[in-house]
């Protein structure tokens, strides 16, 4: 079966995003940062009745919520993924109703785009900025130095 939206290699996409959570959690841990997958907390915005979401990592103990995404640009031709970028917007709401006093980290992979000259990261960040809540960290995962750092954290100005 042709699958040309499929990762080369992968059995599946989901597969694909089930082992950067993996990898999320380790680095996570080695930086004494201790996570459990598919943390369940309640989430809701203004009065309504909150239910629950499963974010992909996180601790109740510490209040902290990773959301994780090892999208990259499409092949071939390095496009723009419009459609795994709503993804990561979905994210952005899920933290907004998320508990205030949580720390809410996006974890993505580092996928540079010659052409561009930039990580998908940097793109969704110069184009989605507003879409951001507050106190949103974003950290980019090098997967070949198992390495990450973080590029932005949305702060309120007013």
């Amino acid at each position: 079966m042709n699958k040309p939206f499929q990762r080369p290699s992968s059995k599946s996409n989901a597969q694909v995003g089930s082992d950067f959570e993996i990898v999320a959690q380790e680095y996570f841990a080695k930086q004494g940062i201790k996570l459990q997958r598919s943390l369940k907390i309640k989430v809701g915005v203004r009065n309504c009745k909150p239910k629950d979401h499963a974010f992909d990592l996180g601790c109740k103990e510490e209040k902290i919520l990773v959301e994780c995404k090892s999208h990259k640009w499409t092949a071939p031709g390095d496009n723009i993924p419009s459609a795994k970028l709503t993804v990561w917007n979905e994210a952005m709401y899920y933290f907004l109703a998320a508990p205030e006093n949580y720390r809410k980290i996006m974890f993505v992979l580092r996928d540079y785009n010659e052409k561009r000259g930039e990580t998908l990261a940097d793109y969704y960040l110069r184009t989605y900025r507003h879409l951001i809540p507050d106190e949103v960290e974003f950290w980019e995962f090098n997967e070949p130095n198992q390495t990450a750092v973080q590029l932005f954290i949305a702060v309120d100005k007013l």
